[in-house]
């Protein structure tokens, strides 16, 4: 619990086990000791499954919205219904196993890492008397008793045998942040998309604390940032007082075990992503839709006008609706279409040229130049005018939120300039595990680009890549399992569009640096931005993106 107006923003993860699974355990979907996860607070949507609702009673409601479907723990009843499996030890959990054990719950943890390699955090709980299963057969006391809740850890499988076997039985298939959402008394705002979620999670919290200083409109309310950018929050929710804001940054594998949504819910985009896990674009819309769908009445979803997948949320939306896009014609006939259905007020925000606008439906708030960010690219942009609708919606003016996103540097990994060396710039974008993600980083840059890409095979198609590199790429480095795909969608779209980019192979993120060198003139930019995760060759896009960094401060 911090001091008022103090965000509270924990060390970057980059590890979890929502995010695809690595190469030393290609399966490791099914929960091992990473993920770090933080959570906000649940509300039980109208849209939750039958008998998916919390089985204890409804506690008192804080803040500023009401809370639905806490479970109290007066006069002594348990906060959720027991016995309890917590699957998947990963950083986010093991706090999970800590705070219900503050509370008095008896856990049994299931980790797939063997006694000899668990961490020592796991080996920590098993000494504090948690009963523990590790190894391969870790899930198997899902099947020899009984639960009344699992615990799992987001990224792994939910269709595994033993997890439709407790199913069956009669438990109750949660997640962290879901719990989270159900015992945390203050507004909380979530954000999801395929992309952009960290950078618009980390502005809404930077305009947020921002208005939360002294003087500022939001004076005295603390703020927490969390989820898949921040430490757990799950032992802190029981701290965090009514009149706080938490921001959250959700991913499909955690909205997969949620029952409730957050007051505020932000949805950037779909594009094809973690395939591998999801199985199909269907069921990882499906997990994406969660965020809105479950809302209460009185929440707020922010919306992408511009993309099918959000924007035909809206009419489905159990709140109101606020909508941003690109152009002023779709964000205002969608946010007034929304607002006449459900009597409630006009929040929309579009791009004028450069400008960053809102609209009341009265008048129009001409709040930022678009080219006096920080930030590069016109997804950027987007992205900073749904963080200024979220703020806004939660009560923080919208003119503090447009100058917290103007002065906002960036995140680590998402197109981070890392140094210039003899004329040429060189960008870190690791963050870029699938092409769509690539494709936004080649259209933030006018000047010549060489292209590092290529990795880890999530099993998503490269095709629309191939133009954009033809069109904006001077040379490709490509390196990997999926090098040979890249360079075929390459190849096809240069005999198309009549002009090809040089392409080289390489065995190492290492050689690539070096080939990226000896192609780039001055004035071009060097772009690492691999359009794939990282699994063939590091344990996640923040290991590359740091060993990238390293090679490229150590060129001479």
């Amino acid at each position: 619990m911090g001091e008022p107006g103090v965000e509270k923003v924990g060390a970057a993860g980059g590890s979890g086990t929502n995010r695809p699974v690595p190469a030393r355990s290609p399966s490791r979907a099914e929960g091992s000791a990473e993920e770090p996860v933080g959570g906000p607070r649940p509300r039980l949507g109208p849209g939750a499954a039958p008998g998916s609702g919390p089985r204890g009673t409804a506690g008192p409601a804080g803040g500023a919205f009401p809370a639905s479907g806490t479970v109290s723990t007066a006069g002594g009843e348990a906060i959720v219904p027991g016995p309890v499996a917590v699957v998947g030890l990963g950083r986010s959990n093991r706090a999970l196993v800590r705070y219900l054990r503050a509370h008095g719950v008896a856990v049994v943890g299931c980790d797939r890492q063997p006694p000899e390699q668990a961490d020592p955090e796991i080996r920590a709980l098993g000494e504090a008397g948690v009963e523990l299963h590790l190894g391969p057969d870790y899930l198997r006391v899902l099947v020899e008793r009984p639960f009344a809740t699992v615990f799992l850890t987001p990224g792994m499988k939910k269709d595994l045998p033993e997890i439709r076997a407790a199913r069956a039985a009669g438990a109750r298939i949660r997640g962290e942040v879901d719990l989270f959402l159900e015992r945390c008394r203050a507004t909380v705002i979530g954000v999801t998309g395929s992309a952009g979620k960290t950078t618009t999670t980390s502005l809404i919290g930077e305009g947020l604390r921002q208005a939360a200083t002294p003087g500022g409109p939001l004076e005295g309310r603390p703020v927490y940032v969390g989820g898949n950018i921040g430490r757990p929050l799950i032992e802190e929710v029981d701290r965090i007082p009514p009149e706080a804001l938490v921001v959250l940054e959700l991913s499909s594998f955690q909205l997969e075990l949620c029952h409730r949504a957050p007051h505020v819910a932000v949805y950037l985009n779909l594009r094809p992503n973690h395939l591998d896990v999801h199985g199909s674009m269907e069921a990882y819309a499906t997990a994406k839709a969660r965020i809105v769908e479950l809302q209460q009445p009185d929440g707020w979803a922010v919306l992408n006008g511009d993309d099918p997948a959000p924007a035909e949320l809206a009419p489905r939306a159990p709140g109101h609706v606020a909508v941003f896009a690109a152009s002023a014609r779709v964000a205002r006939q969608v946010a007034e279409r929304e607002a006449g259905r459900r009597g409630g007020p006009v929040r929309a925000g579009y791009l004028d040229g450069h400008h960053l606008v809102l609209w009341d439906g009265r008048e129009e708030r001409r709040l930022l130049d678009g080219r006096a960010m920080r930030l590069r690219g016109a997804h950027n942009r987007l992205n900073a005018l749904a963080a200024i609708l979220a703020g806004w919606v939660a009560g923080a003016p919208p003119e503090a939120m447009a100058q917290a996103a103007a002065a906002f540097p960036g995140v680590e990994h998402r197109l981070e300039l890392v140094r210039e060396l003899d004329g040429v710039r060189y960008y870190n974008d690791s963050i870029a595990t699938a092409p769509d993600r690539t494709l936004a980083a080649l259209e933030s840059f006018s000047e010549p680009v060489v292209l590092i890409a290529g990795g880890y095979d999530k099993g998503i198609p490269f095709d629309p890549l191939g133009p954009a590199v033809c069109r904006r790429a001077r040379a490709v480095v490509l390196l990997g399992q999926t090098a040979d795909a890249i360079q075929r969608v390459i190849e096809a779209a240069a005999a198309r569009e009549g002009r090809a980019p040089v392409v080289r192979r390489v065995g190492s993120l290492d050689e690539a640096v070096r080939e990226a060198r000896r192609l780039a003139r001055p004035g071009d930019v060097v772009l690492l931005s691999p359009a794939c995760a990282s699994y063939d060759m590091f344990r996640d896009y923040a290991e590359r993106g740091r060993r990238f960094k390293e090679l490229v401060r150590a060129l001479v």
